[in-house]
């Protein structure tokens, strides 16, 4: 089968404190950082031997794991396979760059979020551009604060045209027409994100085609429905996967509402979906 697979183990460390972040800058004990190793070892080695489906993998830690050895080696040897057709991770680019060269970069693809007061621009400016140098596929994004928008403004002014600049509504902020034309100026696909989708009773790829896994290998439809469908290693998930309505009310977050089947966003994204790249860049 065709499978795409959204992995979070309990890392929860991060190197940034954004005030609306839920990656909160905070430490990870000696044993957290042993377990999240172990159980992404354990599902890298999983997805390794899954040579008879085609697998697409969305890195999403609460935490930044490109700072972790383990994630990089990870992603590197994912990238490898040849029955993943994508892997990719969401981060804040504070990691270096140099391991990607070791990367399979038809592969491997990062989705990377600038974080004003957390870093400072030409670093991060300078990480992109290096990520370009090197070929790799990635897009650029930014939470739509008004303090963010020089900063927006500039990202796209600096960064290579091929490059996605995408803005995140900021949560629970609403934004009036005159506001929102501001951003979509600048991310012409910001009408997705300005306000939460209905979602109950629509159909979601979430649950058949695409399921979400947890550190310790529960699987469920995705990060905001909290039923089990099974678990990973020991194949109960898979009698699970069938079509289903979204049970809530609205989905407000891009990695569950890309899923929708009512929006029209795998044709926006075709061939970049989880690293947020739309078709007409690539």
């Amino acid at each position: 089968m065709d499978l795409t697979l959204l992995y979070r183990g309990p890392l929860a460390s991060c190197d940034y404190d954004c005030p609306y972040c839920p990656f909160a800058k905070r430490r990870d004990s000696r044993d957290r950082l042993r377990a999240d190793r172990a159980r992404l070892e354990r599902f890298t080695d999983w997805a390794t031997g899954q040579t008879t489906d085609r697998l697409s993998l969305l890195f999403t830690p609460w935490g930044e794991g490109l700072v972790r050895s383990w994630y990089r080696r990870a992603l590197t040897h994912l990238s490898h396979q040849p029955h993943i057709r994508r892997v990719a991770i969401q981060t804040n680019l504070s990691c270096r760059t140099d391991w990607i060269a070791g990367a399979d970069l038809d592969t491997l693809a990062l989705w990377c979020t600038y974080h004003p007061g957390q870093t400072p621009y030409d670093r991060f400016l300078a990480k992109c551009r290096e990520l370009d140098r090197l070929g790799a596929r990635f897009s650029v994004g930014i939470v739509g604060l008004p303090d963010h928008l020089d900063a927006a403004r500039r990202l796209r002014a600096d960064l290579p045209d091929q490059v996605y600049l995408w803005v995140n509504a900021a949560e629970g902020r609403t934004y009036d027409d005159a506001e929102a034309d501001v951003w979509t100026a600048l991310d012409p696909l910001f009408p997705y994100s300005r306000r939460p989708h209905a979602s109950a009773g629509l159909p979601c790829r979430t649950g058949e085609s695409v399921i979400s896994v947890d550190g310790e290998g529960t699987v469920r439809r995705c990060h905001f429905v909290r039923a089990e469908l099974g678990n990973l290693y020991d194949g109960t998930y898979r009698q699970a996967l069938r079509p289903r309505p979204c049970p809530l009310a609205t989905c407000d977050c891009h990695i569950g509402y890309v899923h929708l089947e009512t929006l029209p966003l795998y044709d926006v994204f075709a061939g970049g979906v989880l690293e947020r790249i739309p078709a007409s860049l690539t």
